[in-house]
């Protein structure tokens, strides 16, 4: 195939051209107006909603560039969830980063890794597929770093070093499965695999895994996620706990569902067992959090366990596609909400700052209880329309031990959330919310209200959304 159509790849291109446009304009803009490039940076993610709606109406599903990238249902799906959650953080980053010095190179740094996940998304063969992990992980690096003090300078060590070892391990699983497989496409891989020395594909697999679990901080590759998110401003954490998730369960989604046959390794059941191990680690870790971000992080971590579920049935269900790509929406809008209001409250690092919120800011208070509820799955919020997708389609796909886990694991986590929710409606001793719950500004609030509704509106409006996750993969 032959096929180089550059309007394929729009979403991507708006995303990549509106980063070096920022980057030149940035270094000529003077302080007090680095503020268009954020303008450039939503002018770009919109440009990319329309191109892909244009996508979707038209039913322009194709392959291009020899088979290298597709766009069908699930990219589609994909560019749609990433960009809007993208939109959701520059709201969210505004006041953070409001005539700092290095404004303009935030939104770049985040443009681009914005479009390496795009890329991870829509890859069908593995090269293409590391090369949108280089391109959404460099930057992230340097955004982990933003805020150069000590507890920012020590997560992006920590997220450089675990992402350059794992990619140096992923790149050695792509040289492991080209040498048995003579091929870097997912569907010559699906024919030659099977003939292939058992060991050495498990061995490959396991080695690209490690690379996809680690954008998504799943076990056991989820050491740097609490440090990373901890460590940087909120807008940057609710950044990294979102978009590079959504690229990498997809793309890990579409690797093994195009890519391996059943008959080469059992990796459903490796799946099944991580997506178990994750999903119990998240809340356990969780359970005794006094910070906010560090509870938000190992919630992620625990989020990120169900999601796998989909992955593991990625061959065995027909709702195992709608259901990850349905909830990847869900936890997109339900993260970015509860990072929204942390965002907006920069004083309140502890649990016990929330104490009162609900008196003196009633609305953030509100978006906090649809998220955090939303996060175990209260309906009617989007995440149990997900959460019941993922464990029907684990239960259609044979994997009803693991269903009942993620259930008991569900009821666990309102534990911890409940820890954070009922000091809201408490009253907070002596003058100490007035300092901590001081506001920052309109745009995180806006942001806050924006994802807590949208949240709300996909739970009841489910059945509008879930055909658009409809649609086979191409090969």
């Amino acid at each position: 195939m032959k096929n180089e159509n550059l309007a394929a790849l729009l979403p991507e291109i708006a995303l990549l051209t509106a980063a070096v446009v920022g980057l030149l304009a940035g270094s000529w803009l003077p302080r007090r107006r680095q503020w268009a490039v954020a303008v450039l940076a939503a002018a770009a993610c919109l440009t990319g909603l329309v191109a892909t709606a244009v996508t979707m109406a038209t039913d322009r599903e194709q392959m291009v560039f020899s088979a290298a990238f597709a766009v069908d249902a699930a990219t589609n799906a994909g560019r749609l969830i990433m960009l809007g959650a993208l939109l959701l953080i520059l709201a969210t980053s505004v006041e953070t980063v409001r005539r700092h010095k290095r404004e303009s190179e935030y939104y770049v740094l985040l443009l681009l890794s914005a479009a390496g996940a795009l890329a991870m998304i829509g890859a069908s063969d593995l090269l293409m597929l590391f090369a949108g992990y280089l391109l959404a992980s460099v930057p992230a690096y340097a955004l982990a770093g933003f805020a150069k003090d000590a507890p920012a300078t020590e997560a992006a060590m920590k997220y450089y070093l675990m992402g350059a070892v794992l990619g140096t391990t992923m790149l050695a699983g792509i040289a492991l499965l080209y040498g048995v497989g003579s091929a870097t496409a997912y569907t010559q891989l699906h024919t030659t695999l099977p003939a292939a020395p058992y060991a050495v594909v498990a061995l490959g697999l396991v080695a690209v895994l490690g690379g996809l679990l680690f954008k998504i901080g799943a076990v056991p590759a989820h050491f740097w996620v609490p440090d990373v998110t901890d460590g940087t401003p909120a807008p940057i954490a609710a950044y990294v706990t979102t978009l590079p998730k959504i690229g990498g369960l997809i793309a890990a989604f579409r690797l093994v569902h195009q890519a391996l046959p059943m008959e080469t390794v059992n990796w459903p059941l490796l799946l099944a067992v991580l997506a178990a191990v994750c999903m119990t680690l998240g809340n356990l870790a969780a359970f005794f959090q006094t910070s906010v971000k560090r509870l938000l992080a190992y919630s992620t971590i625990s989020q990120v366990g169900y999601l796998l579920m989909a992955v593991a049935v990625a061959t065995r269900s027909d709702l195992a596609q709608r259901g990850l790509l349905f909830y990847l929406a869900a936890y997109a809008l339900t993260n970015l909400g509860a990072f929204a209001v942390v965002t907006e409250l920069p004083h309140a690092r502890t649990l016990d700052d929330y104490r009162g919120l609900a008196r003196r800011h009633p609305g953030l208070a509100a978006v906090l209880v649809v998220c955090l509820l939303g996060f175990v799955g209260t309906p009617p919020t989007g995440v149990f329309l997900g959460k019941l997708e993922v464990f029907s389609a684990a239960i259609d796909g044979g994997y009803t031990w693991l269903a009942a886990l993620a259930v008991a694991n569900t009821v666990a986590s309102l534990f911890y959330y409940l820890r954070w929710l009922a000091p809201l409606f408490r009253l907070a001793p002596g003058d100490q919310p007035a300092q901590a719950q001081a506001a920052l500004g309109r745009w995180s609030a806006t942001a806050a209200y924006t994802a807590g509704t949208a949240s709300l509106v996909l739970g009841i409006a489910g059945g509008a959304a879930i055909p658009l996750t409809l649609g086979p993969l191409l090969r």
